[in-house]
């Protein structure tokens, strides 16, 4: 406090005024109301400099500093003529505000705590009297409700969002004059006070303004300001509202619903950032929506993924893909590599590299990516579609001999985690080992390249002695498939010798969806394929192979075409090869289900 300066409440002409409350509860005759009435803008002005003066202190100090504050307030709220003046309705929530401690210290704050919330509800609560107030004035109880909440949020907001008081006048700078620094910024236990008073009424939409001004406040230190109460309820919320977003609801009704609750894309990464449960709890939500809501095409998943935020939240807050990475690869692990999930990783991935090119100005790649070599992101980064089909087997050279590099570096010790880190980035873009079968039915002088790409997709444990016997193996099954894509005349029989070449196709074999997908490459991308394709389904049946990853590479395969700038009427082939396949695939599969129901 600066020398020969002090305040008091008689400096506000604090007595006066509540003489005047005490005097007007007393009555309620016409003289009464209409003195209140009378009285109603310059009681406005002394609320606004009571709030002013009180706004950066404690309870304790405030009860210190106007011992007969509660009462002069909890009159005023009993008050229907003064609270039903809007201004003066929210000067009346603001001071309450003020008064109400987040973490109670003593039992003086904990009391004032109780009276406050008395005085809430008779503020928002309708009593007789009030009620038949109401109704004279022909005003809906129900409106007159949301219209208070409104009210009472429209104040709060205003303080959040910077509300800027008037220095001018002698009581405000006796006031500044008191505190430590001038700094007239909301301060941390007020914010946390506030996001305490929303924890029961945070679905409220007259709320929502509120929980978005919260959430997007600036804080000026490491520590959190706001309650864990109020960030897990926003959390839940949410996640409520999201569940019935992907209901049986009407669509019309589920935009309704939305439109209602939608906090802005700042306000929910905001909450992801300051609530780590909150983001592990959508990208759960959109995984378990994913699996258990099949989709007609990855076109309907990617834009599942993108509406979900998280690929621009990633993109905008590293920390943010890191976990979201983290968590992606725990259920890759914890599936055992399930072609659905991988699907999920690489679609996620091309929603997440969109939002990448929006933001400005653009971070170091090793921020998103702290555990792979940057010239290897840098190469699958770079999508097939952004570059001409001629320029696909130079870049996958590229990207094979800088992955070549890093895992069979001698000078690097080849551990699990160091392989992990390389195979995961890679199924990460997985449209280039996808381009990478394709190429093998086109491009024969890097065939040997792309095969040991495909291994270490499929296999990227294998022994240096281990990956030189099983990649003759391969080739030699490759060798025959090609011999057969350029027959004139082709049988299922023959396919079938092929792909049981070096004795890879059994239900040991850990390359059997390699053979798979050799398999889909030849029968999509050769003439001779297209031919067969709809009685070579029966092969992926062989040995009790399961078609999940098939499925799966079918309708990759489609959305990689249907993305490409130029489409050719080889590619309308394909499409046509690939429906046929996904149809046969299904009844094929029906089938199956039908047959074991007989047995059992």
């Amino acid at each position: 406090m600066a020398k020969g300066t002090s305040i008091s409440a008689s400096s506000f002409g604090f007595e006066y005024w509540l003489n005047k409350a005490v005097e007007w509860g007393q009555t309620t005759t016409f003289e009464s109301q209409q003195d209140v009435c009378l009285h109603l803008p310059k009681l406005q002005e002394f609320l606004k400099q009571i709030y002013e003066a009180i706004q950066h202190m404690n309870t304790t100090p405030v009860l210190k500093l106007f011992p007969l504050i509660g009462q002069l307030l909890g009159r005023l709220c009993w008050n229907p003529f003064v609270v039903a003046h809007e201004e003066s309705q929210q000067n009346l929530l603001q001071c309450l505000w003020c008064l109400y401690s987040a973490e109670p210290e003593n039992a003086v704050e904990l009391k004032a705590n109780e009276w406050i919330w008395t005085s809430l509800q008779s503020l928002t609560g309708v009593d007789h009297e009030v009620r038949s107030f109401i109704q004279s004035l022909q005003y809906p109880e129900e409106e007159y409700h949301s219209k208070l909440l409104t009210n009472m949020v429209s104040s709060l907001v205003k303080e959040l969002q910077g509300y800027q008081c008037d220095r001018s006048s002698l009581f405000l700078r006796l006031v500044y004059s008191t505190m430590e620094n001038g700094v007239d910024r909301l301060p941390p236990e007020r914010r946390r006070t506030y996001s305490v008073l929303c924890v029961p009424i945070v679905t409220l939409p007259e709320v929502f303004p509120l929980v978005e001004a919260l959430l997007t406040c600036h804080e000026d230190g490491l520590d959190e300001t706001l309650s864990a109460e109020f960030l897990e309820s926003v959390s839940n919320g949410l996640l409520q509202f999201s569940l019935l977003l992907h209901s049986s609801l009407p669509t019309e009704d589920r935009f309704t619903i939305w439109k209602k609750i939608f906090l802005s894309e700042a306000a929910v990464m905001s909450l992801w950032l300051r609530y780590l449960p909150s983001l592990e709890q959508a990208i759960f939500h959109l995984i378990e929506t994913l699996i258990s809501h099949p989709c007609a095409s990855l076109l309907e998943v990617e834009a599942i993924i993108t509406d979900s935020l998280l690929p621009k939240a990633a993109a905008y807050h590293p920390s943010l893909f890191r976990v979201l990475d983290n968590f992606f690869r725990a259920t890759l692990l914890d599936s055992d590599g399930h072609p659905k999930i991988i699907t999920i990783i690489q679609v996620f991935t091309q929603c997440f590299v969109q939002a990448l090119l929006q933001v400005q100005p653009q971070m170091p790649l090793k921020l998103y990516f702290p555990y792979n070599h940057q010239s290897l992101v840098m190469a699958l980064l770079v999508h097939p579609s952004e570059m001409p089909s001629t320029a696909w087997s130079q870049h996958l050279i590229s990207i094979i001999q800088i992955l070549k590099g890093i895992v069979q570096d001698k000078e690097v010790t080849r551990t699990s985690a160091n392989l992990f880190e390389n195979w995961f980035l890679l199924v990460h873009f997985g449209d280039w080992v996808n381009v990478a079968l394709q190429q093998l039915m086109t491009a024969d002088d890097i065939s040997e390249m792309l095969l040991w790409l495909l291994m270490f997709f499929f296999e990227p444990h294998m022994e240096n002695q281990q990956e030189s016997n099983l990649l003759e193996n391969v080739k030699s099954v490759y060798s025959q498939i090609k011999i057969l894509s350029n027959k004139s005349t082709l049988n299922l029989e023959d396919l079938r010798t092929a792909l049981f070449t070096g004795n890879l196709y059994t239900e040991q074999s850990h390359l059997k969806d390699l053979i798979n997908h050799l398999l889909v490459s030849f029968l999509l991308f050769s003439a001779g394929g297209h031919r067969i394709a709809k009685e070579s389904v029966q092969l992926f049946m062989l040995a009790g192979a399961a078609t999940g990853g098939i499925s799966e590479l079918l309708a990759s395969t489609a959305h990689r075409l249907k993305n490409k700038r130029r489409g050719t009427s080889e590619d309308d082939k394909v499409q046509s090869t690939i429906e046929l396949l996904q149809q046969q695939l299904l009844e094929t599969q029906s089938e199956r289900v039908q047959s074991n129901h007989l047995l059992h």
